[in-house]
């Protein structure tokens, strides 16, 4: 599109090196046609399929001669835009039409930020853990919903501490029904818990006796169902097991990875390496934010306003846009500051007690918020965390 708005052509090119060669050709091309100096490259965000465009073009030396600027645009706004039309069609050229005068007509984001390859390297260890930790969770919903159905009773009273322990996951392996385990001998039983746990519960002639209790006031399956149940119970236990292994292997690596990477967001107390990598990585260089706001609308910690007038609505809600990794490790890391440091325990418990309905999220995502300022604060200034003092 010529700087007018009038066209001045269409064509497609193979998402590859050869067809981002010939896509320069054409930019390079065209300006030289019209003698202009300017050239304003835009795409729609496409997670991995535009990260290689966006280097090849931010790097290409013939491109470079010009005054040039590369900006990828949430397909939000896109849509935003393209709503101000009457009655377009979908297509890729209408598409692209849209998103080239989205960029004439202005008011879009910074150009966009190319991250330093320690910073790429750190994102993509801390977004795979992420993903694997959203597994893990997942896989354990499904296995309590599962373990309810062979027992009930023992299920909902809860007599192991961590249902998801050594103990507790070796005891609905082995055994294969509710009564095998209901009427075995006591001894056995106790025995068979203090050599999974290795001696660790204080009283295992107790847990034993309420293991039995709750398994004889279960309910119970029909064998068919019973066998059915006990192979998905193998199954769910052997990939909690894993990714457990995994999250471990990722933790390690992104702790040796970090150490590429000075930081002063370790010296909090409770935000360890994983934490500190999973906010560093997706922050980048800290100064393309121009203030805490900023980086708190990045991290989609920001809330929306319904005023007119005098009116102004108490009642609001997060926007919906935003990082979501960096929103995720940021409640992640509030949330074990609010463990270790007494003005944000305090802080939690206040907001948590404002509100009568959906207490911890909203505390949640307030201390998150708070957070954001201490970490703006310290990657900005560059020093080290002090506790305030009372």
């Amino acid at each position: 599109m010529k700087p007018d708005g009038s066209k001045h052509g269409n064509f497609s090119v193979e998402n590859s090196p050869k067809g981002s060669a010939e896509l320069v050709k054409q930019i390079v091309k065209a300006l030289t046609s019209y003698h202009l100096t300017e050239v304003t490259v835009g795409l729609e965000s496409t997670g991995c399929y535009g990260n290689h465009l966006v280097y090849f073009l931010k790097e290409n030396a013939e491109l470079a001669k010009f005054n040039r600027s590369i900006h990828v645009l949430n397909p939000k706004q896109v849509k935003k835009f393209k709503d101000t039309y009457n009655d377009l069609q979908k297509n890729d050229y209408i598409d692209s039409f849209v998103i080239a005068d989205c960029l004439r007509f202005g008011r879009i984001n910074n150009e966009v930020y190319m991250d330093d390859a320690r910073f790429k390297a750190l994102q993509i260890l801390t977004r795979q853990r992420f993903f694997v930790v959203q597994s893990l969770t997942a896989e354990k919903q499904r296995f309590l919903n599962v373990i309810f159905k062979k027992y009930s009773s023992l299920a909902q009273n809860k007599v192991f501490s961590n249902t998801f322990g050594a103990s507790a996951l070796a005891l609905y392996e082995e055994f294969d029904s509710a009564d095998t385990l209901a009427y075995m001998d006591l001894h056995e039983l106790t025995d068979f818990l203090v050599k999974k746990s290795k001696n660790r519960f204080p009283d295992p002639e107790a847990v034993a006796k309420a293991i039995q209790k709750a398994a004889r006031s279960s309910y119970r399956l029909p064998k068919t169902v019973n066998d059915s149940v006990n192979q998905v119970l193998s199954s769910s236990i052997c990939l909690i097991r894993t990714l457990e292994h995994q999250i471990k292997i990722l933790d390690k690596a992104i702790a040796e990875q970090l150490e590429l990477i000075p930081n002063t967001l370790q010296s909090i107390p409770g935000i360890g390496p994983v934490y500190s990598a999973g906010i560093i990585s997706e922050i980048g260089d800290i100064h393309r934010f121009k203030n805490q706001s900023a980086l708190g609308k990045y991290a989609g910690l920001a809330w929306t306003q319904n005023q007119s007038g005098d009116y102004e609505s108490k009642n609001t809600k997060l926007i919906r846009s935003g990082n979501k990794f960096l929103k995720y490790y940021l409640c992640e890391a509030a949330l074990s500051l609010v463990r270790c440091d007494t003005e944000y325990s305090r802080f939690y418990h206040l907001k948590y007690n404002e509100v009568n309905k959906g207490q911890h999220k909203r505390a949640l995502a307030l201390t998150a918020r708070k957070f954001v300022r201490l970490v703006y604060a310290l990657l900005i200034d560059n020093k080290l965390y002090t506790p305030s003092e009372l």
